[in-house]
């Protein structure tokens, strides 16, 4: 018998109400495993920031929600290995492509028997499911293991942009946030508290994607996301000023209380994050730039 399944098509995803109610004092939590975009960069000039590909942790009323599959997730993997207890998570995806979905063969806790991971993710811009690109990543010859040898029990979702997802009292909204590459964001709800994780901006934002993004991170005590890149000059910093000045724009015009910028460019060692991170705060005092291992309480 198969170990993992497809939901029904529905999209808005219900749990069981638990019959503890979550305390308002139980902390929100958010942590950080990976921070870089494209390809990890294990290097000795981004060691204080990081080098594995994109993965978020939210801790939320007993909840593990957990946000892109970088390399950061087999960090994640072995810290939760360490739990010596079963698991049941929530892994939500952006898009397929190869630096979100590229650590998940790696999970460990997804090898264990017991374990109960649900997937949520949008079709591709080819329409493959998110179950069929993890899927596809793991076949020969790109990996030895099928997905099938995974003996957690896998639960997938197919969304629709727009949906929204009920896990109990924490709810999460979906949105379409970049048409090119089909990306999704999320923002997590739970007692007035509200993050949003939208990682997948480009220089050219349609009017409508705007519209989408604005809305997913209006009035957000955290939002995660990228900085918009400009072209590579010679001097770097000269690009540094475009380099992020449209995501704050977006975050001043959201009234965003807390920003993260997040999926650094391979190519940006810590100096330069550094240097960037400065002229950010100038402008937007509350804003950091994510390394690895960086914890924020929401609430």
């Amino acid at each position: 018998m198969s170990n993992f399944e497809l939901s029904d098509s529905q999209t808005n995803v219900s749990e069981q109400l638990s019959p503890n109610l979550s305390s308002p004092s139980e902390p929100f939590q958010v942590r950080f495993w990976g921070v870089r975009g494209l390809i990890p960069t294990p290097s000795n000039h981004n060691s204080r920031y990081g080098g594995n590909t994109g993965c978020v942790e939210m801790s939320v009323a007993g909840k593990r929600l957990i946000f892109d599959g970088g390399t950061g997730l087999r960090i994640l993997g072995t810290t939760l290995q360490e739990l010596h207890q079963t698991l049941e998570a929530h892994l939500f995806f952006t898009n397929s492509q190869s630096n979100r979905i590229q650590g998940f063969p790696f999970f460990a806790p997804a090898f264990i028997a017991g374990n109960h991971f649900h997937v949520y993710g949008t079709a591709a811009s080819n329409g493959a499911s998110i179950k069929q690109c993890l899927c596809d990543q793991m076949l020969q010859p790109h990996f030895p293991y099928p997905l099938q040898v995974m003996q957690s029990r896998l639960e997938f979702y197919n969304l629709t942009p727009g949906k929204l997802i009920e896990l109990d009292h924490v709810k999460i909204k979906t949105g379409l946030i970049n048409k090119t590459q089909r990306s999704i964001g999320y923002r997590v709800n739970w007692q007035g508290w509200n993050v949003a994780y939208a990682t997948d901006l480009h220089k050219v934002i349609h009017a409508d994607e705007q519209t989408q993004i604005l809305q997913m991170i209006e009035d957000a005590d955290l939002w995660i996301t990228n900085a918009i890149y400009t072209p590579p000059t010679e001097n770097k910093n000269e690009a540094a000023d475009s380099f992020w000045q449209i995501t704050v724009d977006m975050a001043q015009k959201a009234a965003v209380k807390r920003l993260v910028i997040s999926h650094h460019h391979p190519d940006d060692h810590d100096n330069f994050l550094d240097y960037v991170q400065t002229q950010v705060q100038s402008v937007f005092p509350k804003a950091l730039f994510a390394r690895e291992g960086l914890i924020l309480t929401i609430n």
